[in-house]
């Protein structure tokens, strides 16, 4: 019998599809200001003003090796740093501009260190990359400064070319647009990003088929996402949870503070929980989607105590839970019915092993309906103690002898052992 081919873009994807888990960095000028990563935009800080922070940006404890290791420890397969953030602070070192981290006080190339340091602990490497420049006039106005625009535009192609050259194999390309504050000569605003319906012009004003094409021409394997107002290899909802459609590589990026902030803010009271943390993460890949968790480390390269202790609890849960998650797959539709609508928790599938992760521990007794499958073993995976079966002939499933206390307070896993891939058992309305 053949084997069904593969496509370029499931060989681009495969590791993707593995992972699941994955930790964002973002880190900047901006984070010596502790207000957030638009903080230049946000309180309208002249260009020159704001140039002038490059000469106070020597981080005397930066160790990328630590935020590396942290991403391993917390069960994270692969990293995305902001090689350039809307600001046009170039982190590494670019012959397209003068605004770098080498050619400023700090004197270093953070890319050059980060995209070593993943690859000496394993983790795929992601760059990410603001095509938008704030210093430009025309990123604004197009229609007053159509010159500003078109240098920036150059000045973005030449800096893809270089961080797709200068550094190794690259694993994913994360470009972010912003083009919520571009303006078209008519006046009206326009935007790229994919999930709003973008317009359509987004794409021509920033040559991006040309972009993304010289891209993959020098990184044959590169994943690109969809924010150059091309669909490319996968969606990018922010801050939300939004599956895309089956065959559709997705990720939801998310900060662990306030929503408004991904750089370092100072006082930031609203921390996601570990729990909050976790149940995020598997609600992700329930729908076949990665979690990409975002750090702000300090203006000094120190990351916060608050990150550092959810990192490492997420990593502790990881080590016990990791096969709910990693390669997770599509649930179908109406499977383990109640859990679809979130009452109890949640469920992941890998091949013939279901996970239930009941963020709402019931008790002794778990009911679960919709399961046309005979489940062979029920296993806890937090302490490896196995639940008595019940099943019934309209698909309700009954895990007995269970602790009354959850032995999981973040989300207990229980493993379900099927007789083949997970088949959903379909009601035509209520039982009678």
């Amino acid at each position: 019998m053949l084997k069904p081919k593969i496509s370029s873009y499931e060989k681009r994807t495969a590791w993707f599809h593995q992972a699941r888990f994955g930790m964002f960095i973002h880190w900047g000028l901006y984070s010596l200001l502790g207000r957030g990563e638009c903080v230049m935009w946000a309180e309208r800080i002249p260009v020159k003003e704001y140039a002038k922070l490059a000469d106070r940006f020597t981080p005397a404890r930066f160790d990328v090796d630590r935020w590396v290791s942290l991403a391993k420890a917390a069960g994270m397969k692969y990293v995305v740093f902001t090689a350039q953030h809307h600001d046009g602070f170039a982190l590494y070192d670019s012959k397209a501009s003068d605004f770098t981290s080498v050619k400023t006080a700090a004197k270093k190339d953070f890319v050059a260190a980060y995209v070593k340091s993943c690859r000496k602990y394993g983790l795929k490497v992601g760059l990410y990359y603001s095509l938008p420049d704030w210093r430009f006039p025309g990123y604004f106005n197009l229609g007053k400064y159509p010159q500003s625009f078109k240098a920036m535009i150059k000045q973005a192609h030449s800096q893809v070319r270089e961080l797709m050259t200068n550094y190794g194999k690259i694993d994913y390309l994360w470009y972010d647009d912003f083009c919520d504050r571009l303006w078209i000569p008519d006046g009206e605003p326009i935007s790229s990003t994919m999930e709003a319906g973008g317009s359509p012009e987004i794409p021509k004003l920033w040559h991006s088929k040309q972009l993304n094409q010289m891209a993959r021409s020098l990184q044959p394997q590169i994943m690109i996402n969809n924010r150059s107002g091309l669909e490319e290899d996968l969606d990018t909802p922010e801050q939300a949870i939004a599956v895309s459609k089956p065959g559709r590589a997705w990720e939801s990026c998310m900060t662990m503070g306030d929503f408004c902030g991904w750089g370092y803010i100072k006082n930031n009271p609203n921390f996601k929980t570990t729990t909050q943390l976790i149940q995020n993460l598997v609600t992700t890949a329930s729908g076949a989607g990665n979690y990409l968790l975002n750090i702000g480390p300090k203006p000094d390269g120190t990351v916060r105590a608050e990150e550092v202790t959810r990192l490492k609890e997420i990593g502790k849960w990881m080590q016990v839970n990791g096969e709910s998650i990693y390669g997770s797959e599509r649930l179908p539709d109406r499977w383990g019915g109640v859990w679809g609508c979130g009452m109890l928790g949640a469920a992941t599938v890998r091949g013939n092993n279901a996970y239930l992760h009941i963020f709402r521990w019931p008790g002794e007794t778990v009911a679960v309906a919709g399961i046309k499958n005979k489940v062979l073993a029920a296993t806890i995976l937090a302490t490896g103690r196995k639940a008595k079966i019940e099943q019934t002939k309209d698909g309700r499933l009954f895990l007995k002898g269970l602790p009354k206390e959850p032995p999981d307070r973040n989300d207990t896993v229980i493993r379900l052992k099927l007789d083949g891939k997970p088949k959903p058992f379909n009601y035509s309305g209520m039982p009678l």
